[in-house]
């Protein structure tokens, strides 16, 4: 009967476990999508394990859709190719955390440009940070016209054509796929120094239309102060027409025409203007996206969601100051406050004024060294929003890696077996430290590992903490032509008068270049 109870209590504490343990989820289990990964994974373990090298084969997989296993049985140097080709297409991206990187880099922040014109005039612009900017181009619909896929950019442009309401310079644009404005008396070649613009506000329209507009760039037609009456994508460079006037044009394929779209709360509770063009900032592209998946019911266009993933990699995640870096991007990054999910969180970003969410396709990865940083110090916030995957050192891919008579397997594994007893398990030596002996096991090459890798990562380790080095390296154990830090008693008469009332250590140590390149000195710190 007791047993009976029991077995019916574990069962019924079995789905809050899940809960807790992220198996299932409240009411809507497809948060995550069709993806086997997390949406946010740190791979974390001491140097030398593989992280960063990781790095590659999980965002492939990610892209992919497919299992890690199936990713390793692969030749490295084949998924190497397929990382570098998807970073080429921006669905990876990859940045290194440090203690001066900011909000300003990550989300958006105001940074100083010189004026092109005038190159000793300096001017601020609000510019979207690396994150921001992944996540937009993780947004961008596929839209189809007549069986060809149009490109489509985050940048989105108020024009007017002929002024608000129906013109008859609009009836025009959207009969024939373009717009138009007008300045005709300035000519057609922009280039000279020695043009007179009427206004400096008409030059910088201009310098919009040619140069900072660019294929694949959003315009809204202006129907008045809080509508829109057109949606289209920018298809063609700039053009000097032979009609009676407004002879500045450019292509535009218009995705919805003659519609009556409020975007007064939108544009952050700003009117439209009657200046000929301008970009709306505060228009976020999943704003956009809406807007354009609303409108776009008809047998010309199709248009599809962004269905790719995308991975976002950040090394050394937590050399950087997560409070800074992040902000309010903390929780959007949770995977049902992202856009689409249950409970999905925009927030208004401070620069831009603009509404921000991330999409449900970005994945973030990150690499920690827990030489570097304890995960216990780490930012709370951070721990509890990211799958922490551990990669110790695994000695069994030196298999087989002799140099001469050295087993480089067996001498990996005693010295780390040392470290975890005198120091922890996360301060070991990784493998990647040895597996150039692979192509090239020469005595030279270990030489050059121990003194320019193994010995000062000792030091680091053990402060300088001469002797326990020498317990890692087994010199307490050799004899003195064989040790690589040596001992020597201190002769304290041969230094001090008399006897000085102080603490002095009875040994002194060196490092000994000389049993760097002796075989017998490696073998004796497994043997």
């Amino acid at each position: 009967m007791i047993y009976q109870k029991l077995e019916t209590a574990f069962g019924n504490l079995i789905t809050y476990y899940n809960l807790v343990v992220d198996k299932v989820e409240i009411n809507k289990p497809a948060v995550r999508g069709d993806s086997m990964f997390d949406k946010n994974m740190i791979l974390y373990g001491p140097p030398g394990t593989g992280k960063t090298y990781n790095t590659a084969i999980y965002a492939v997989a990610i892209i992919e859709n497919r299992s890690i296993e199936s990713l390793f049985e692969e030749d490295y140097q084949t998924v190497l190719k397929r990382y570098n080709d998807y970073k080429k297409l921006s669905q990876i991206t990859f940045t290194t955390f440090h203690q001066s990187y900011g909000y300003e880099e990550f989300i958006e922040g105001i940074k100083p440009s010189l004026d092109e014109d005038q190159e000793e005039q300096l001017q601020y612009k609000i510019e979207p940070g690396v994150f921001k900017d992944f996540c937009e181009n993780a947004q961008h619909l596929k839209v189809t016209n007549n069986e060809q896929e149009l490109e489509i950019d985050a940048r989105v442009w108020k024009v007017s054509l002929g002024g608000s309401g129906m013109t008859e310079l609009k009836k025009d644009c959207f009969k024939n796929n373009r717009i138009r404005i007008g300045w005709d008396e300035i000519g057609e070649d922009l280039t000279q120094e020695d043009i007179e613009y009427p206004s400096t506000s008409v030059k910088d329209i201009l310098d919009h239309f040619y140069n900072i507009m660019s294929i694949g760039d959003i315009v809204f037609s202006l129907g008045d102060q809080k509508h829109i009456d057109g949606i289209g994508v920018i298809t063609g460079e700039p053009e000097w027409l032979d009609e009676a006037e407004y002879k500045r044009s450019r292509s535009v394929k218009w995705i919805a025409k003659n519609i009556h779209e409020y975007v007064y709360d939108l544009n952050g509770k700003k009117n439209l203007t009657l200046r000929t063009v301008y970009e709306l900032k505060r228009i976020s592209i999943d704003n956009v996206n809406e807007l354009i998946l609303q409108h776009s019911q008809n047998e010309e266009f199709t248009v599809e969601e962004n269905k790719k993933n995308y991975v976002f990699i950040i090394d050394e995640i937590n050399r950087g100051n997560i409070s800074k870096i992040f902000g309010e991007l903390i929780t959007l990054i949770e995977p049902t406050k992202r856009l689409g999910a249950p409970e999905q969180i925009k927030v208004r970003l401070p620069y831009s004024k603009e509404d921000f969410g991330v999409p449900q396709n970005v994945y973030l990865l990150g690499t920690m060294n827990t030489a570097d940083r304890s995960i216990a110090m780490m930012d709370t916030a951070l721990r509890r929003r990211f799958r922490f995957i551990e990669m110790m050192p695994n000695e069994q891919l030196l298999n087989g890696i002799k140099v001469g008579d050295i087993d480089i397997q067996k001498l990996a594994e005693v010295i780390n077996k040392r470290i975890d007893v005198l120091y922890d398990r996360e301060h070991t030596i990784g493998h990647a430290y040895f597996m150039s002996l692979r192509d090239d096991p020469s005595i030279e090459n270990l030489e050059k590992i121990f003194r320019n890798a193994i010995i000062p990562l000792l030091q680091e380790y053990f402060y300088e903490d001469y002797s326990k080095i020498q317990m890692v390296l087994g010199d307490n154990a050799k004899a003195n032509d064989l040790k690589f830090i040596l001992d020597t008693p201190i002769q304290m008469n041969a230094v001090f008068k008399a006897n000085p009332d102080i603490d002095i250590p009875e040994n002194k140590y060196s490092i000994q270049l000389a049993a760097f390149n002796k075989y017998a000195s490696y073998i004796g710190i497994y043997e």
